[in-house]
């Protein structure tokens, strides 16, 4: 039973009942995540301009997947990690090319350069050693590329201290958190 009990059927004329009907417009549902969110409605339309803004960058989708993985598998959030594997799989990544983000690897060399700046920026709370710093640079990952990164973890961060604390039920394939 959710801690947060997901808004339903908001109002349509509301500012809740018109970002639903975005949401829905897009995706065909509200997941409880959002709809959990939602509560706060600034933080809801404040994630959302976030994550549209972070989908014209740089990093391709499935990039933002690996990351979103690697991100929800290192804060433990089953809501998230079954959100993304569904969401990862439909971008084109295998379920062992899920299985290994998750574990913060992946055969192509860049993508396991991002994999390997993600996991020690999540591991070090932003505190990249020089030397892994330095690594990512000569992986081919630049300043900006970086920042992506960090906007990307941030992002994901938002969505499972949210579900770690409301404990939404998943309206996804559910995937275990142990590897």
């Amino acid at each position: 039973m959710p801690r947060i009990t997901p808004i339903q059927d908001p109002q349509p004329e509301t500012p809740v009942g018109t970002t639903f009907a975005q949401i829905k417009g897009k995706l065909g549902k509200v997941p409880n995540a959002f709809a959990t969110i939602a509560h706060a409605a600034a933080a809801l339309d404040g994630y959302l301009a976030f994550a549209s803004a972070l989908s014209n960058g740089r990093l391709t989708p499935r990039q933002r997947e690996l990351i979103a993985l690697l991100v929800s598998q290192a804060n433990e959030c089953q809501y998230c990690l079954s959100a993304h594997t569904l969401t990862a799989r439909k971008a084109g990544l295998s379920r062992e090319q899920v299985l290994e983000a998750r574990a913060g690897r992946s055969e192509d060399p860049l993508n396991d350069a991002i994999l390997a700046f993600t996991r020690e920026a999540v591991a070090q709370h932003g505190q990249v050693s020089d030397a892994e710093f330095e690594a990512a640079h000569s992986a081919g990952l630049d300043d900006g590329l970086l920042m992506e990164i960090v906007a990307n973890i941030a992002l994901m961060t938002v969505t499972n201290y949210s579900n770690r604390l409301a404990d939404p039920a998943i309206d996804f394939p559910v995937v275990q958190t142990q590897l």
